[in-house]
């Protein structure tokens, strides 16, 4: 910072004040402190306390998605009856579950929040498991209608006895399946198959079933942020 005495009289003088010396200490924390910085919002964002992945809360009745869909057969369609029409999925009302529970456990205490809302016209309140941000959306009947699984957002929700959230639906997750859709393809009638695998190459039926449906997922941002 300092230059040599340039032959006048007050020896050595400055080009800048002293303190500016200690800019290149302070230039060095700050560095270090905002590579700190970087990785902190880094682990913030992408870690399972943030992407949500295993969030599981407790619902008003113990609904057991495994016995409802692996041992009695359901299909999603039955409760969730708007994801082949409707950009939103609905949430059954009472009255779907007293199809059934009018005749069988009609006096279980787990049921009594369900018999209270139909004799009340109401929903339960049930608590949302898979919860995208209000920036976000989404469109389950376009998934659906080109043959995206349930099991790629939601997982093997027929094994679950309390539904848990699985994957982190994080804008980049989105994006990979939309730049690299073949893996999650299939044929549209077994979207709600859970429990089916391809016989051959995932990926190679995949992109056959892209090409002949003439899928081709966006990456525009106005795709889900409108």
């Amino acid at each position: 910072m300092a230059r040599e005495g340039d032959g006048k009289q007050g020896g050595d003088r400055f080009l800048f004040p002293k303190w500016t010396n200690r800019l290149r200490e302070l230039s060095a924390i700050l560095a270090i402190g905002g590579l700190i910085y970087v990785v902190v919002i880094l682990t913030l964002l992408f870690g399972p306390e943030t992407s949500a992945i295993g969030f599981s809360p407790e619902q008003p009745v113990p609904y057991n998605h495994a016995l409802h869909v692996s041992e009695l057969g359901l299909d999603c369609r039955y409760c969730h009856n708007t994801i082949e029409d409707n950009a939103h999925a609905a949430i059954p009302p009472a009255a779907t579950c007293m199809n059934c529970h009018s005749m069988v456990k009609t006096t279980s205490e787990d049921l009594a929040p369900v018999r209270q809302s139909f004799e009340m016209n109401q929903h339960a309140t049930w608590q949302r498991v898979h919860d995208l941000p209000d920036f976000v959306y989404f469109n389950h009947s376009a998934h659906v209608s080109s043959g995206v699984s349930c099991l790629s957002c939601h997982g093997r929700i027929d094994r679950m006895e309390l539904v848990r959230q699985e994957e982190a639906l994080t804008m980049q997750w989105c994006l990979q399946c939309h730049r690299e859709p073949d893996a999650h393809l299939r044929p549209r009638e077994l979207v709600t198959k859970l429990d089916w695998s391809p016989p051959n190459d995932p990926i190679e039926m995949g992109r056959q079933l892209r090409e002949a449906h003439d899928i081709s997922p966006s990456t525009d941002c106005s795709v889900c942020h409108r």
